[in-house]
């Protein structure tokens, strides 16, 4: 069942968030505590829709013969103990799909799964060959979330691998990026594939400078050729690692990509779904017909997986075509605006419980609601005040005495703040990638 899941998952969450493990955020406990909260108000409400009540785990479907074409490969290190590679693919109809080689292990796992080979049917896959090339596959089978299974039924011949700017593949940058976020931040269904922080999406950019671990870059112009400029009046991009893990190549790639500025460079990667502007990169190529643009080698097929691949000095253009790294505003709405004290109250009542939220509010006091209301959040402020009022309501009975308090009105007051915060920061994030109107 729904409830049951979500029930599991966040006391799983708690505990590992207690005992600090690594890999743990409060923010994802928030998600699946909200999901928890809203199903079970409803069904108890009794609203008869079924997706409340969750459904069966969906086995892998037949589907016939597919022509799949390799992305890029990432390297998968979970909080849960879990680790190895996931090489994402494009099918010839444009399905995106993915093929993992993940088990119980920890970072070493995945930084050694660069080259893992992993069976599917009678076939040995390469991750590393499949990323840069392409299987024909009979007798497949498919997951509804897009993964290929592996049974004994599988028949696979390789195919020449597709570049990236031909074929299904080129569809990946084939939209500007503000059109493909704001189409991933209208999906609200944590299982759909299309939501934002799940979906890869793809562009060109050039580098204009670095600030710490992230790349500052902007969209370049719909077009072709060696002349392309940046999207006028364009948000300044933040990449930033998929995965700072120092047993993967991540973080190191990124800094060398920023000692280059005016590089152009086609990226493949995923939204950040918590700030703004944000992309987290999984793999990286040149840009076709430009002149400063990366120079990998042959047998890379024209990208480079960041999370596996070294780029070295010799794969940039030569230093003298560097321009000088301009200055670029590198602002979070999402971290800048006073919305971190409705986030932090949500949080907060998830690790610490009501009381935790009452305590923290008397000690902030006025100055919880008066920045959101004079940043013209009036509306969360008033649901953040909401919250606050019955985090530290207590009734008495017809004798004076303390009751407990209710913890369905306690319920439906975070339930408020917390949907009104997400839709907030997703608007914020989705007016980040939108350049602003002229005049």
């Amino acid at each position: 069942a729904r409830a049951e899941a979500d029930a599991l998952r966040l006391v799983r969450g708690l505990r590992a968030h207690r005992s600090r493990q690594t890999g743990q955020r409060l923010a994802d406990l928030v998600e699946v505590l909200h999901d928890l909260l809203y199903a079970a108000g409803r069904l108890a409400a009794g609203d008869p829709d079924p997706a409340l009540v969750g459904v069966l785990r969906r086995a892998y479907e037949p589907d016939g013969t597919l022509e799949v074409y390799g992305v890029c490969r990432e390297p998968v290190i979970s909080a849960t103990g879990y680790a190895g590679v996931v090489t994402h693919l494009v099918a010839a109809d444009g399905r995106r799909l993915s093929f993992a080689d993940v088990k119980p292990g920890g970072p070493n796992r995945a930084r050694d799964c660069a080259h893992a080979v992993t069976e599917m049917g009678a076939v040995s896959v390469d991750h590393a060959a499949l990323a840069r090339g392409g299987l024909r596959i009979t007798g497949t089978t498919v997951s509804p979330d897009g993964r290929l299974g592996a049974g004994a039924g599988v028949r696979a011949t390789p195919l020449t691998g597709a570049d990236w700017s031909s074929g299904a593949l080129a569809e990946l940058f084939a939209r500007p990026l503000a059109e493909v976020v704001s189409g991933q931040l209208a999906v609200d269904d944590p299982a759909d594939a299309g939501r934002a922080g799940t979906a890869l999406l793809g562009a060109d950019l050039v580098v204009v400078g670095a600030v710490g671990d992230q790349v500052l870059a902007r969209e370049l112009a719909p077009g072709a050729g060696a002349d392309r400029a940046p999207v006028p009046d364009g948000p300044v991009i933040r990449l930033v690692p998929a995965n700072p893990h120092p047993a993967l190549a991540h973080v190191a790639n990124l800094r060398r990509l920023a000692s280059w500025p005016g590089l152009r460079i086609r990226v493949v990667g995923r939204l950040d779904p918590d700030a703004s502007g944000a992309l987290a990169l999984l793999a990286v190529g040149a840009v076709p017909g430009a002149t400063e643009t990366l120079r990998l080698p042959p047998e890379w097929h024209g990208r480079a997986d960041l999370g596996y691949d070294q780029i070295q000095g010799s794969h940039l253009p030569p230093r003298a075509q560097a321009g000088a790294a301009q200055s670029a505003p590198d602002v979070d709405a999402v971290a800048e605006s006073p919305l971190w004290r409705v986030r932090r109250l949500v949080e907060l009542a998830v690790s610490g419980g009501r009381r935790a939220v009452a305590e923290a509010a008397r000690a902030e006091g006025a100055s919880l609601a008066v920045p959101l209301r004079r940043a013209g959040f009036t509306t969360a402020a008033a649901v953040a005040s909401a919250l606050v009022a019955e985090s530290d309501r207590r009734g008495r009975d017809a004798f004076g005495r303390l009751t407990d308090p209710d913890p369905d009105r306690y319920a439906w007051a975070w339930l408020a703040a917390t949907a009104h915060l997400a839709a907030t920061e997703r608007e914020l994030i989705r007016s980040s990638w939108v350049a602003p109107a002229a005049g």
